[in-house]
């Protein structure tokens, strides 16, 4: 960002009422956030990437077709950087990996790569695609597969996706611009993994499952692309509610602790890194109802509450990772927060 300032960038969801993409600012001593603009340039911009030097804002539209667009953000308002690129149905995340934008599918089950032009817009159609195969126990949701997240490695070697509907996660690679399925692991049966994050180590990550509340602790090797289950941590402390539905997950900027959202519990739970392990610390509530997204910095913590329609921030104790709800701005439908 040109001007200095720290900004924010929520996704919503159009078809419930949702403002589309919101530039929010952002406080950089009490993690508020003060709305800037909203921006309805497609339908449903549901999850949003910054470039990595934070002058393009890549968002899905997650609809039946399905499509990727690029935005210039220098200024407060999102501006289009060329037409939506078709990607397949129903992109509910993406990434920015070896000169491509990646989108994860659930709609079609696949992953998309989308190539990047120097100026950070994107080209006028996909290189590759690669379909996800296979089916789970748990009916309706696992009949096929679906891709829920996709994300390089903290080595930028491999690109990992996390498929809900198939229990497992692949390891993938760009070869001329095609994504090449290099091994994949196979989780629980039945626990629906929704997403991954990587502990700063590089030789961790934790797969959250949505539809078995739980992380699995699994360790990362970079070299080999080899990703190994090691066990599995509930998140929350006691039986489940009928609807209980995990969905964001972060890592702590020092890596003493992991964070997830649960929809229907509406709760973020704390969970300390011991070793190869997780431990339950405590729940907090989320601040509003059916908490899709949580994104993490300089000690603050952001929930997008999806049908209580507001973003709220947390400041979170440093000793205990706890966090403690700061204040919340109304967005209608928000399913993301992307931090500039």
């Amino acid at each position: 960002m040109s001007d200095g300032r720290r900004r924010a960038f929520i996704g919503s969801f159009t078809a419930a009422g949702g403002p589309g993409i919101v530039t929010a600012e952002v406080d950089p001593g009490s993690g508020a956030l003060t709305v800037l603009s909203s921006l309805q340039a497609v339908p449903d911009p549901s999850y949003l990437a910054l470039a990595h030097d934070r002058e393009t804002l890549y968002a899905v539209s997650e609809t039946a077709e399905g499509t990727v667009a690029a935005y210039r953000v220098a200024g407060d308002k999102p501006e289009p950087a060329g037409r939506p690129v078709p990607v397949g149905g129903g992109p509910t995340h993406l990434s920015l990996f070896a000169g491509h934008v990646l989108t994860a599918n659930y709609g079609s089950g696949s992953v998309t790569a989308v190539p990047v032009r120097p100026d950070g817009s994107l080209a006028r159609s996909a290189s590759g695609v690669l379909r996800h195969t296979g089916a789970g126990p748990h009916t309706p949701r696992q009949q096929g597969p679906h891709a829920h997240q996709v994300q390089p490695d903290p080595s930028g070697r491999w690109a990992v996706s996390v498929d809900l509907g198939t229990d497992s996660v692949r390891v993938c690679t760009l070869v001329d611009g095609a994504l090449v399925l290099y091994r994949e692991t196979a989780l629980r049966p039945g626990s629906g993994p929704r997403h991954l994050a990587f502990h700063q180590d590089g030789a961790h990550a934790y797969v959250v499952n949505e539809l078995s509340p739980s992380v699995t602790v699994c360790r990362w090797d970079a070299e080999e692309g080899v990703l190994t289950p090691l066990s599995e941590t509930p998140v929350l402390p006691g039986a489940p509610a009928r609807d209980a539905y995990p969905s964001g997950i972060v890592t702590s900027p020092d890596g003493r602790f992991v964070w997830t959202a649960t929809r229907g519990e509406d709760v973020l739970s704390v969970l300390a890194v011991q070793g190869e392990e997780l431990r339950l610390v405590t729940t907090v509530h989320c601040g509003g109802h059916w908490p899709r997204a949580l994104a993490a910095s300089d000690g603050f913590l952001y929930v997008a509450n999806e049908r209580s329609g507001d973003v709220t921030w947390f400041a979170v104790d440093p000793l205990t990772g706890v966090p403690r709800r700061g204040g919340s701005i109304r967005v209608t439908a928000a399913s993301c927060v992307a931090l500039a």
